[in-house]
């Protein structure tokens, strides 16, 4: 059983799906449903209803079935919840995580950082050496900025993510 008052996994929902889409996941009927009967229930627009099923289907924590009425030959869905994989996809979002942060990292150690002193921005060696590091926003003079703390930073997140 999934706890959605967990931080983490209100988190990520809150991530996939936004605020409205939440207050579809905490008030979704068990068994399946339509997603008509979701908006009803739950008091959300329709199209947001959609949304957040399809966004739920595409991340594996609901499914549906359809069926087709044999006299109109309409398709109707019906859906269901199943948020049993939600920690498969906590464990995907946190590599993904990881991943970024060690690009960033890479990134980091194999730059060299100008800032401007008007603070349009922090620029890599390459471009502010090209226009005889000045600013290529405001045309003011830049200066070398250390960005240790910053590598050491990222290094200690990575290191708390992959050995909590």
């Amino acid at each position: 059983m999934v706890d959605l008052k967990d931080p983490v996994i209100r988190g990520l929902l809150l991530n996939l799906v936004g605020e409205e889409g939440i207050n579809v996941v905490f008030n979704m009927p068990d068994g399946e449903v339509t997603d008509e009967e979701v908006s009803q229930v739950t008091e959300v627009a329709l199209n947001v209803v959609r949304r957040t099923l399809y966004i739920l289907f595409e991340n594996r924590l609901a499914f549906y079935r359809r069926e087709r009425n044999k006299d109109s030959g309409w398709l109707t869905y019906l859906w269901k919840l199943d948020l049993s994989g939600i920690n498969n996809l906590l464990d995907e979002q946190l590599t993904k995580l990881i991943d970024n942060l060690k690009k960033k990292l890479n990134f980091e150690e194999n730059n060299m950082f100008y800032v401007c002193k008007n603070n349009c921005g922090r620029f890599v060696f390459d471009v502010v050496s090209e226009i005889e590091f000045l600013c290529p926003i405001c045309g003011d003079d830049v200066i070398y900025q250390d960005n240790e703390i910053v590598k050491q930073c990222l290094l200690k997140r990575i290191k708390e993510l992959e050995y909590p």
